[in-house]
């Protein structure tokens, strides 16, 4: 077995030679004279715009000091150090002095229902977040590997001795606007003889606060997104999640479709990260120990996942 030292160097030659495929014909990458896409964008303006969800804990929050922070962002910041070295630029942080030269990080925050349209727009570069890779995402926009499963799941009042959306017939169920379980719950209402009705929310918090305030009966998410809310939130042991899983949604990073070169770069990316342990560590940090806020998610990797993990590099 490689040593983590003797992989990072594979990982770097292995990246010197991507950056060399991209600027192939004796250009420099800092002339971006040969470089196209996404890469040639953000070499040009001298920034990595990186699309973030302020409410969608573990993956993508703001922290007590208003910080965006979570397993996708850092996901992201592994991509975004791999972009930088392909360009032969330094890597800035947000914080870091103007005058500094490179490619700088920016943060921009996006809602459920607009981050992939920024991401064809141009306004984000990559979409670090809770969003599922399905196939009519994949219409409009390209994904890196998957990095977590999840699925939809119902949290409902513990007194309201409900254990399945067929219980909440006549009720009403709240959903993000713009989420693949707003589409999950609408099909499901549609089957049903008295359905329940979906209202939508404009972001997972106004959900939450709709069923506390008790103007819905159930909220209907991805399951690791509920778990995040009962553990963090004061009034979180008032409820329990419930049922089956309503929906697959396996999360990835979005970018632009039809750009081959960073296509290839993100998916290097995510290689490197396995090879060095990196996702293992992450996963481990976010959904295991203790977060930012204080709280445990404590919620081991699945065997499917780890499997996953493996065929992108990790070590047994």
């Amino acid at each position: 077995m490689k040593t983590l030292s003797q992989m990072r160097v594979v990982g770097a030659v292995a990246l010197l030679l991507l950056a060399a495929a991209l600027v192939c014909g004796g250009a420099r990458a800092e002339e971006g004279e040969v470089l196209s896409g996404t890469l040639k964008t953000i070499n040009d303006r001298g920034t990595i715009l990186i699309g973030y969800r302020e409410t969608a804990l573990p993956f993508s929050f703001l922290n007590k000091a208003g910080q965006p922070v979570g397993f996708s962002l850092d996901l992201c910041h592994g991509v975004a150090e791999d972009v930088a070295l392909a360009l032969s630029r330094e890597l800035l942080e947000p914080g870091a002095p103007a005058w500094e030269k490179g490619v700088r990080i920016v943060y921009v925050p996006v809602a459920a229902d607009e981050r992939l349209p920024k991401i064809v727009s141009g306004a984000i570069d990559l979409e670090c977040g809770s969003t599922t890779a399905n196939a009519e995402r994949a219409k409009t926009v390209a994904f890196s590997p998957v990095f977590f499963l999840a699925g939809t799941k119902l949290m409902v009042p513990l007194d309201a001795k409900a254990s399945s959306y067929r219980d909440l017939t006549g009720r009403t169920v709240v959903v993000g606007t713009g989420t693949t379980n707003a589409e999950v719950m609408r099909r499901l209402a549609s089957r049903m003889t008295l359905p329940f009705t979906v209202a939508e929310a404009p972001n997972l918090d106004a959900a939450y606060a709709m069923l506390v305030a008790g103007k819905a009966d159930g909220f209907a998410s991805d399951d690791i997104l509920l778990y995040g809310f009962v553990a963090t939130r004061p009034e979180g042991r008032r409820f329990g999640i419930v049922g089956d899983y309503l929906s697959f949604e396996p999360y990835a990073i979005a970018l632009r479709r039809d750009d081959a070169a960073f296509a290839n770069l993100v998916k290097f990316s995510f290689a490197r990260m396995a090879g060095e342990g990196t996702l293992s560590r992450l996963y481990m940090r976010w959904l295991v120990d203790r977060l930012p806020t204080g709280e445990r998610l404590n919620l081991p990797m699945s065997p499917q996942l780890a499997e996953m993990y493996r065929t992108l590099g990790q070590p047994d």
